[in-house]
């Protein structure tokens, strides 16, 4: 096998014949080096002695030429020995025996592989034969066999020297030994060669090493990929250098790893990053990669769990946010749990703990309060249409309003068995019960008259009331009276709705004329005046919506007829409803957040939506009613509204 020369060196400190002009490798540690070769020279020139004869001291850097004729590295190079090799002292005695015992014992340590270990090796013992017989025949053919036997044994330990010091050091051994015996030979000048090579590429991988060790993996440049790359660029399959590369790899796979653990995944990337560049076609980076979006999605996760606990708190919403800030950064677009986030974020904006449609109740004096249905934040027309004949100027000028967050409003309107809880708990005695009277309908005359002894616990008519009717002969400030009992026992804003809740609720999304659009109520619209409606004595409605029966004359129980968009019953019929504003004659000045529109002691509150009573113009989504706070009669109730 033929060595390859290492390229650019400028002597190889094994040989003095085989020289290259080109510049060296390794500068930093060329002058211990061209010492070391310069010593060589100065032992070749002297025959190479084995006899003990005094040499002449040299300055020789970091080698250093002893009088035993060797040459020793110092510095910190542990792998290095004696650099020539000085052939051990053999005493043979005299005669033909003992050379024939010497040559008997220098094959049986050929055989066994001894070669040049100590003075019972087989090349030292052949050469003592031959410094007494030059010519014997048989020490020289032993010498030769013992010879090759050597460079087979070098070449052996230098097939493993990339990978075990120990074999490199071996291979060492027989360059000094090689080189001493016959330094001109070209076998031996290529053998040479492949050990400079070999301590090439160890004191490479060596430096590689230590960089790898101290942590500078080379991703920019320099550390241990540069000296990795150096090998390779020599062999490029070096099996050291190959491991040293994966190390590397790995190292910058742990980095990878480690960030992605901290939540640092732009970090772990730029490190996957590296990492790819280290080698090629290989997975192990595709299942780093792999790995890491399975940790970052898991990553993510845990921040929607986290952003959706941290909702409910003092200053959830902006916790919430800064965690999707978080996720938006590890998430691809369109990621599931991102969006989840955020609307659970837009949810808790706009309605708290709550959902739109959502159905509650709270609990209130040892009972539950009424049942409640969140209403979706969002813009409304309010006011009257354009082209509507039956308007009024107090519906105008039309304005467009807007909710940014939900609210809750009753489901029905309360009902007498609702309003009897609150006057049983605080003895409350409404307006009706302390003047003893109300207005109510006439069957007689098929009009509203003032009748004795008549209030909250009456229907339309004057007689007792069922407990799922809703409650009528009440004023606004019994209206009042109960929500601020409500509020107080249940520990939650409760209220009457403000007109601009009214309304927008009663179109529940809808512009038309009417809560359900223009022209006829469909079928189950609401309790309305219908046509085709008859009072217990025969009576029918002289304005009425011509072909419509809802099958009621008077209230009907709450809940009877079909819900509106927004899940609420009731708005549009069966009785009109107080809301908390006072009157105004237009929109002119009123508030722009939807808000009640309130002058303290006022007079005067609004009354909103149709009754089983009112004509279609007063049916109509825009239609308002001015009535006085003291106020009370068969055809108006209310309902409740709370913040959420």
């Amino acid at each position: 096998m033929a060595w390859p020369r290492l390229p650019g060196r400028a002597r190889l400190p094994y040989s003095s014949t085989v020289t290259d002009r080109r510049p060296p490798l390794r500068t930093s540690t060329w002058p211990r080096r061209a010492a070391v070769a310069a010593a060589l020279a100065l032992l070749l020139a002297t025959g190479c002695s084995r006899e003990d004869e005094p040499a002449p001291e040299a300055d020789t850097g970091s080698g250093e030429l002893r009088g035993d004729g060797s040459v020793t590295i110092s510095g910190d190079d542990r792998l290095a020995g004696s650099l020539t090799w000085r052939a051990p002292r053999v005493e043979l005695g005299e005669g033909e025996d003992a050379l024939a015992a010497a040559l008997a014992r220098a094959e049986l340590a050929l055989e066994a592989g001894d070669l040049d270990a100590g003075a019972d090796s087989a090349i030292p013992l052949y050469q003592a034969v031959l410094d007494q017989e030059p010519d014997h025949a048989g020490a020289r053919e032993g010498l030769d066999r013992a010879f090759a036997r050597l460079l087979s044994q070098g070449r052996e330990a230098l097939a493993d020297a990339g990978d075990d010091d120990a074999a490199l050091r071996r291979a060492r051994e027989v360059a000094a030994v090689a080189r001493s015996l016959r330094p001109g030979d070209e076998a031996v000048g290529e053998y040479l060669a492949g050990v400079d090579r070999a301590d090439e590429m160890a004191e490479i991988n060596r430096a590689a090493e230590k960089e790898l060790r101290e942590g500078r993996l080379g991703e920019s440049g320099g550390g241990a990929l540069a000296q990795v790359r150096r090998a390779l660029a020599i062999d490029e399959a070096q099996p050291r250098a190959l491991q040293i590369r994966a190390a590397i790899e790995s190292a910058m796979i742990r980095r990878a790893e480690d960030a992605a653990a901290k939540g640092g995944f732009e970090d772990a990337g730029t490190w996957l990053d590296h990492a790819e560049g280290v080698r090629d076609g290989v997975e192990t980076v595709a299942d780093a990669r792999s790995r890491l979006d399975t940790e970052r999605r898991r990553w993510i996760l845990r921040l929607r769990d986290e952003g959706i606990a941290a909702l409910p708190g003092a200053d959830g919403i902006e916790r919430a946010r800064s965690v999707l800030a978080r996720m938006l950064v590890l998430a691809e677009p369109g990621n599931a749990a991102v969006i989840e986030l955020r609307e659970r974020i837009d949810l808790a904006v706009h309605y708290g703990a709550f959902r739109p449609g959502q159905r509650f109740t709270d609990a209130a004096a040892g009972g539950r309060g009424p049942q409640m249905v969140v209403v979706p934040h969002g813009g409304f027309g309010m006011g009257a249409v354009d082209g509507d004949r039956d308007a009024d100027d107090n519906e105008r000028p039309r304005r467009n309003l807007r909710f940014d967050r939900g609210f809750a409003l009753s489901l029905n309107e309360i009902t007498v068995g609702e309003f009897r809880r609150f006057v049983e708990a605080t003895g409350y005695r409404s307006r009706a019960e302390r003047r003893s009277f109300s207005m109510a309908y006439d069957e007689r005359s098929g009009n509203f008259v003032r009748r004795s002894n008549v209030d909250w616990r009456s229907d339309f008519s004057g007689a007792p009331a069922a407990a799922n009717l809703p409650v009528v002969h009440v004023s606004a400030r019994d209206a009042q009276a109960y929500v601020d009992w409500l509020a107080e026992v249940s520990g939650e804003r409760y209220r009457l709705p403000s007109e601009a809740e009214f309304e927008y609720a009663l179109r529940a999304g809808g512009q038309g004329r009417y809560p359900w659009g223009d022209g006829e109520p469909p079928e189950r619209a609401g309790n309305l005046t219908g046509g085709k409606d008859r009072s217990p004595g025969g009576r029918g409605w002289s304005n009425a919506f011509a072909d419509y029966d809802d099958g009621h004359w008077g209230p009907a129980p709450v809940g009877s007829f079909t819900p509106n968009a927004f899940g609420l019953h009731d708005l549009e019929g069966n009785v009109s409803e107080w809301v908390a504003d006072c009157w105004h004659d237009s929109y002119r000045r009123a508030p722009d957040s939807g808000t009640a529109w309130v002058n303290p002691g006022c007079r005067m509150q609004v009354v909103r939506g149709g009754a089983w009573a009112s004509s279609p113009p007063q049916t109509r989504s825009s239609w308002r009613a001015p009535s006085p706070v003291d106020n009370t009669n068969a055809r108006v109730g209310f309902r409740v509204a709370r913040d959420i």
